[in-house]
Parts: structure tokens; sequence; C-alpha cells
């Protein structure tokens, strides 16, 4: 939606008034590789997606936030005074986190947050696992933050929206969505070391080569997922393992080798598996990088397979319809590489596809996808864009 349709539908909703309303922009993300890494303290390559959320924001002087979405019948109205999570409350309870985190992090400014008529407008699939709910708590921080005349840097932007989620909204996720939201670069992924927040930024030149997301049109809800359980698996696994090495601070400090030697000291096969999938997968991120660097798409693609083999076999997180896309993507010719992407239970999964395959590529995924599930994929043939900003 156009900026001036933008514009004319959130009047159309709140009125014209003196106070000027503003546009802002967040982007969906896709995780090229490096699942279930990031609230591990090892490495990720998301990038930032042309797709993504739009907010309308115009302040008030009521101190009355009115959350509203073009994409939701349900709006929702809070007190500045009286923020509290509200199951009935549903896609708002993230933006009301944000808001409740930003009024925290004001402390004696927090006067100068004095309400705002806020619209949401998004062309991310909903519960497809291309960070919807990342890119409306980062957009939601940037638009009141600045419409409160206490604007924050976008890490900090980013480390505040984890914080809404994990503690308003209760999902234990780790810093990587809201990072590639907030920190996205056009043309380019992010090799993020998650517990540092230490970065650069890759170039991503896939010359003959499209990157195709295709969505299993299973919506799967982050917070009744298993997470949460998979997070404390993980813990009780580095607890383990930092009786044989005192140093590490995470899973991300452990090295493949190491992780050889000390394997076996966690005698749980469940919860070795996981503790398995992190430092193997977080090996792949740094050989993915690197091989994308040398411009090696055929190496590339057979780590991301790899990758949705482990979270297959090791995390159990894909579910019968991601792996049957993964089954019918591997075999169509021309695609260099595909995995799930997300959290998994539902969710897409994305693809490196020869341009010239691309067609063939959603015909033959299409077919075998439907017959096996009944359900009927759409796929997505995505730009890597831009982060956060205003319109």
């Amino acid at each position: 939606m156009e900026k001036q349709a933008l514009l004319q539908e959130f009047h159309e909703r709140f009125g014209r008034r003196e106070a000027e309303a503003r546009v802002f922009f967040t982007p969906g993300r896709v995780n090229l590789i490096g699942e279930y890494t990031d609230f591990n303290g090892g490495h990720v390559f998301p990038a930032s997606l042309s797709v993504g959320t739009w907010a309308v924001a115009r302040p008030r002087k009521d101190g009355i936030y009115h959350f509203q979405s073009t994409n939701f019948e349900l709006a929702v109205q809070t007190e500045a005074a009286s923020i509290v999570y509200k199951k009935e409350d549903d896609w708002a309870n993230y933006p009301k986190g944000v808001l409740w985190e930003l009024l925290k992090l004001a402390g004696d400014e927090a006067a100068r947050y004095t309400g705002a008529d806020i619209m949401f407008h998004g062309n991310i699939p909903n519960g497809a696992g291309l960070s919807s709910s990342a890119s409306i708590e980062v957009l939601t921080g940037m638009a009141l933050s600045e419409l409160a005349g206490c604007p924050l840097d976008k890490i900090e932007l980013a480390k505040l929206s984890q914080r809404a989620e994990n503690k308003f909204v209760g999902v234990n996720c780790g810093i990587m969505d809201q990072f590639a939201v907030a920190m996205g670069k056009a043309n380019h992924a992010i090799m993020l070391k998650c517990d540092t927040l230490e970065y650069q930024y890759v170039p991503v030149e896939l010359e003959g080569y499209t990157i195709v997301i295709t969505n299993t049109n299973k919506r799967r809800g982050l917070a009744d997922s298993k997470y949460n359980e998979r997070r404390s698996e993980c813990e009780t696994g580095l607890a383990i393992l930092q009786q044989s090495m005192p140093d590490i601070e995470t899973l991300g400090d452990v090295s493949y080798e190491d992780w050889q030697k000390y394997k076996d000291t966690i005698k749980d096969e469940v919860v070795q598996k996981r503790v398995n999938h992190v430092i193997s997968e977080n090996t792949r991120v740094l050989k993915a990088t690197e091989a994308l660097q040398n411009n090696d798409v055929a190496l590339f693609g057979d780590l991301m397979k790899q990758s949705h083999e482990s979270l297959r076999d090791l995390f159990e997180v894909t579910g019968t319809e991601l792996d049957v896309l993964f089954e019918a993507a591997s075999k169509v010719e021309g695609c260099a590489g595909t995995r799930m992407t997300g959290a998994g239970f539902g969710g897409c999964n994305v693809s490196v596809v020869k341009n010239k395959a691309v067609a063939l590529f959603q015909e033959e995924v299409a077919k075998h996808y439907e017959a096996r599930t009944g359900l009927v994929p759409e796929f997505y043939l995505c730009d890597i864009g831009d982060g956060a900003k205003e319109i």
C-alpha cells in the first residue's frame, strides 16, 4: 500500500487533526541458515525482506493508545498507566508490550508518552514464520519513541522489542528476529553472534539464482509451540557441558571438536540430540557465510539441506508439512538448497533456485505438497530489503 493510501485509510479511521501523522516501515525477515542457535549464543544468518509492516502514527494528549490494523478486525485501546497482558487482545499484545518497555526505559521522561493513534498494515503472511511479530514490535518501538521525542538507536530498539516478547507476551525468544528487522540492509544478510551482538553485513550475490519462500499454509503459534521446551533442553545440556568446560557461557562457545570430546557426558539421549543440533548448526553458519563470500552457491545449498535434516532429526521441530516441502524441493533440478526457516511446526521453507527453474520449482513442489497434505502452498519471490525506517 502506498504512503498516501495508508494516510487516507488512517484518516478515515481516526479523523483529521492538527497533529501530523507519520509513516514508518519495518520488514519481515528470513533466516537463510542458523536455526535455534540464537538463544544459545551462537551465530545466525538472517536477511530482511522487502515485505513487511507499515504503521501510521499520530500523537494524542490524553494518555490513551489506540491500536488498529488493516489485517485484523480487533481494535484495542489502553491507557499508558494501566498496560496489562490480555489474551483476548491477541495481536495487540505485541505493541502493548513494547509500549510497556518504552515507558520503563523512559523513566523520568515517561511523561513525554502522551498517547497515540496507530494503524498497522502488513503484507507478511501471518503465522508463516517470517517474523511478523518482531516486525510489529520494532515498528511500534520506532513509531512511539519518535512521536514522544525519545528516539532510540536500532540496536536498542531490537533489544527492547525482544524484552517485550520475553517478559510481556511470554515467548522466550532470542534476539535474531528483532535484530534482523531493525538492522537489515538491502542485498545483504547479517552474520550475527547473538550473545555479543557482534555482526557483519555479507553481500548476498546469488548470480542466476532466486530466493523462493514457500508457505506451508499451516499456521503455527510460536507461544503455543514447543519453543520454550527446546530452550529448556538446551539449558540442561549447557549446564552439563559446563562441568567439563567451565569457561563456556553458551552452547555457541563450544567448538565442534570439543563437542565430539565431551558429548557423551550428556547421558539423556534427547538432550544430547538437541545440543548436537545447536553446535553443528553453528558450525554450518560459519561455513555458509564463507561459501557466500566465495560465491560457492553449491556449498551454501548443501549446508542449507544439512540444516533442515538436523532440525528434523535432532531438534525435531519440522513436522510433516515442512518435511514434505523439503522432500519435494530437494528433487527439483535447479534447486541448490532448501530448508525450513523460523521456529518450525509449520510456517515456511526457504530455497535457492536457479532463475530458469523457478516456474518448474513452483509447479512441482505445489503438486507434490498438495497431493501429500491436502494443503495449497504459496510462493514468494523475495528481495532482500532494508531494515526499520521512516517513510
